[in-house]
């Protein structure tokens, strides 16, 4: 007799277990550049200092932390909804240990300041070339699950999956076409204000895709599972799809204000972010609607908590960020540290709590187990998770608004009133908040890791039988 197919969770299982391990790593290492600027004494080595350790979080969190999320959750959602395990499992068995090795080679070559120097794209050519050939076999492994489904139907988080990996590779590939010099050096293809305006187009699409449509494909499927009801509009979020992934490639611009980019192309990318506040928002409330019916859920389901409230910070998010691309706004928090609130908003608020609740959401169910250790300790890291935002985001917005009107200040005589280093140091108290906002969601992250691990302990690695096509996702 043939044994019933199963899905392959074994991928799924460690990508869910090193989001909580680089999640903890990149929150960690954002910890100590936060102190460095509050305590510079603590540079004491040059491998070591902000300038080193700055990019080296911003990849970990991003590519270590919210790459391995999205592994996780796009392989795990794209073979309950195509009711068919993951197609070539040995390439999916690449892309863990694949992505894994990038992640070591960044923590190594970083600190030692082997970079290109672009922001998010940081890593020199042979690493590149290896994401590359992970990438490649990423989307080798989603797009032939997608063909070999038993479904008629593609469901809408597959497309924002398979958008984000798509939009993700060109990405990719055009930015960091460089040069080789040495075996750790290489020259950008481009020069001069072409090679900004190329780095941005790609800094705001990693934002775009990697951080917005494909945790929206978490979104599309993990929200409606665990509030155990249908998504609001359908027809809203393929609206949605395909207003963001049109518009979202233009607003990269905005990032350009006030320098030597030609002014339409300024003015473009300005008029792109606007409109973008429309599918973002139709997103968010689509999101927060799902739970029509079942608002009483969210009074003790924390992982639900997550969910509604990462969705929240998205529309936050995206309203404050069309605000700043308008360039009389952005004249006020152009370098200020308004941005890196505006950014944390996204990056804490939204990304790193759907990841978290996604998470939460797999771990039992690859594991054998019908939820979490402890579902209290859950509750714990979603109130300390929030408030750590809340106070980061707060501290940022005041430290940024504040910096620009006094760099922007003049006396009488047209003089500057204040000197760089007086706005400095007004700023620090609002750093030594972001610290502590910091460190409350890096606990937050490692009560996540004793649950999972408790978790893990009293479970046993399970992988679930395929569903017939007729049955639920």
């Amino acid at each position: 007799m043939q044994s019933q197919a199963t899905y392959n969770y074994k991928v799924v299982r460690q990508f869910a277990v090193m989001t909580v391990i680089w999640g903890i790593v990149g929150m960690l290492v954002g910890v100590i550049v936060a102190s460095q600027l509050v305590w510079p004494e603590l540079n004491v080595l040059e491998w070591l200092s902000y300038g080193r350790l700055r990019p080296l979080h911003t990849n970990a969190v991003i590519f270590a932390f919210g790459g391995c999320a999205l592994f996780a959750t796009s392989y795990y959602s794209v073979q309950r909804t195509c009711h068919t395990p993951l197609f070539a499992p040995g390439l999916a068995a690449f892309t863990f240990w694949g992505w894994q090795l990038i992640i070591v080679l960044a923590a190594v070559t970083l600190p030692l300041g082997m970079t290109t120097g672009k922001e998010y794209a940081e890593l020199e050519w042979p690493i590149d070339i290896l994401i590359t050939l992970v990438w490649v076999s990423y989307a080798i492994v989603f797009f032939g699950t997608l063909m070999t489904r038993k479904t008629p139907h593609i469901y809408v988080a597959n497309w924002f999956f398979g958008g984000f990996i798509l939009t993700v590779a060109v990405l990719h590939l055009v930015n960091s076409a460089e040069i080789p010099v040495t075996l750790f050096k290489s020259y950008s293809a481009y020069a001069g204000v072409q090679d900004a305006m190329v780095q941005w187009w790609y800094g705001h699409n990693a934002v775009g895709f990697f951080l917005t449509a494909g945790f929206l494909g978490m979104m599309y499927y993990f929200v409606p599972k665990q509030a155990g009801r249908p998504v609001y509009s359908y027809r809203l979020s393929v609206v949605h799809f395909w207003a963001l992934v049109f518009t979202y490639m233009w607003a990269g611009p905005h990032h350009l204000h006030y320098t030597a980019l030609p002014d339409w192309t300024q003015s473009l990318g300005m008029l792109f972010s606007l409109i973008l506040l429309a599918p973002s928002w139709g997103g968010m409330i689509n999101g927060i609607m799902t739970l029509s019916g079942a608002w009483h859920k969210l009074r003790d389901d924390p992982i639900l908590k997550f969910m509604i409230t990462s969705l929240s910070f998205y529309g936050m998010s995206t309203f404050e960020g069309p605000m700043m691309s308008i360039k009389t706004v952005n004249a006020l928090s152009h370098y200020t540290d308004w941005t890196v609130g505006h950014v944390h908003s996204g990056a804490l608020g939204w990304v790193a709590m759907i990841a978290i609740g996604c998470t939460y959401y797999i771990l039992p169910r690859v594991f054998g187990r019908t939820e979490m250790y402890s579902i209290k300790l859950i509750n714990v890291h979603f109130w300390v998770a929030t408030l750590g935002t809340v106070l980061y985001i707060a501290a940022m917005w005041i430290a940024g608004v504040m910096q620009g009107l006094m760099w922007r200040a003049t006396n009488p005589d047209g003089t500057l009133t204040y000197s760089f280093v007086e706005s400095v140091k007004a700023t620090y108290p609002f750093w030594t908040i972001r610290i502590v906002g910091g460190l409350l969601f890096l606990v937050g992250m490692i009560i996540m890791a004793y649950n999972m691990f408790k978790t893990i302990g009293q479970g046993k690695a399970v992988d679930a039988p395929v569903l017939a096509p007729a049955a639920a996702h």
